[in-house]
């Protein structure tokens, strides 16, 4: 889908542009331009970017066919822009990571994504309900896209947050197969979102405080702005990852003394029943040919002590066992 977004320097807006129409709406230097690339074949989008752009073809190659980590480059009359939004499944705990490929100039902004970005579609709906936004220059825009993209960010960190309360209380409560496995899927998640982040986080600086011609002097605060969350998001993404590792330790730490007291009620009923067991097989054995006449130890008395032996047995053993602090 290629679509487009023009403000002239008469104040008319127009979203319905050729390609004829674009190369007149380049040379307007007091206007506004935001062309749109979603999910365009490349065929489609190296003319534009080629011939009506002129950008240099390293930059459209990275754009068009390789992935990067966020980064800046500064072509001098344009500024070419990598940047990674976030789409959110938290129910399956799996953030994707969305290229998104931005060429930044003095009157336009081009950007090129294959997948569709919430941040972009808020953004581009943002400025077509409230112009001022575009009359505030192409910087400003670049500043809403990127504080968006933060704002996603820290929507996805407290998620990951509340899934982490959610496995505690599971652990505390009684522990499932697979809790260890939603443990290590956020592990892996808050990981590679680190990854993203970081180097985001330094190219939010590099706006704020290079002496970049692409942004105003007057519009750095905000870039500054957006740095600050990012320098607040990375410190909560490492918060969040101690709290991964803490999570883990702590099932590891209830399945063992889960394990521990089931050893111990085991032990508890071979000790009770150890006594049991003698004292039946021992007046089990069975004679061939007795020496003397057994018919004290087979009648009813015999059998009554026996019984009460039986009995009494365990019950003392469990309270010696209590008395001795072992259950």
């Amino acid at each position: 889908m290629l679509r487009m977004i023009y403000l002239s320097s008469d104040g008319k807006l127009r979203a319905d542009l050729d390609k004829i129409d674009l190369a007149f709406a380049l040379h307007d230097t007091a206007g506004f331009l935001w062309v749109d690339f979603e999910g365009e074949p490349k065929e489609a989008c190296q003319p534009v970017l080629l011939n009506t752009f002129g950008f240099h073809p390293l930059a459209v190659d990275d754009a068009l066919e390789e992935s990067h980590v966020p980064k800046l480059d500064d072509w001098g009359e344009y500024l070419y822009i990598v940047m990674h939004a976030a789409a959110i499944q938290p129910d399956k705990f799996y953030v994707e990571s969305l290229e998104m490929d931005i060429f930044l100039g003095r009157n336009y902004i081009v950007t090129h994504h294959d997948q569709p970005i919430e941040s972009i579609n808020h953004i581009w709906t943002l400025v077509q309900r409230d112009p001022h936004h575009i009359k505030d220059g192409v910087d400003h825009v670049m500043y809403l896209l990127t504080d968006d993209i933060a704002t996603h960010y820290m929507d996805l960190v407290e998620i990951f947050d509340d899934h982490i309360d959610e496995i505690e209380a599971e652990i505390f409560d009684r522990p499932k197969r697979d809790t260890v496995e939603k443990i290590f899927a956020i592990k892996r998640r808050v990981l590679y979102m680190r990854r993203i982040v970081a180097p985001q986080r330094e190219l939010l600086n590099r706006l704020a405080r290079d002496d970049i011609e692409m942004i105003d002097a007057k519009d750095r605060v905000y870039f500054r702005d957006v740095y600050d969350h990012y320098v607040r998001l990375y410190d909560i993404i490492e918060g969040v990852r101690d709290l991964v590792s803490g999570t883990l330790d702590t099932y590891l730490s209830v399945t063992n003394n889960r394990m521990n007291d089931i050893m111990k009620t085991l032990t508890v009923i071979t000790t009770l029943f150890m006594p049991i067991s003698f004292l039946s097989g021992f007046f089990g054995m069975n004679f061939f040919q007795p020496s003397y006449p057994l018919d004290i130890w087979t009648g009813m008395p015999a059998f009554l002590i026996s019984l009460g032996i039986f009995i009494l047995t365990p019950v003392v053993m469990i309270l010696w066992i209590r008395r001795r602090g072992w259950m």
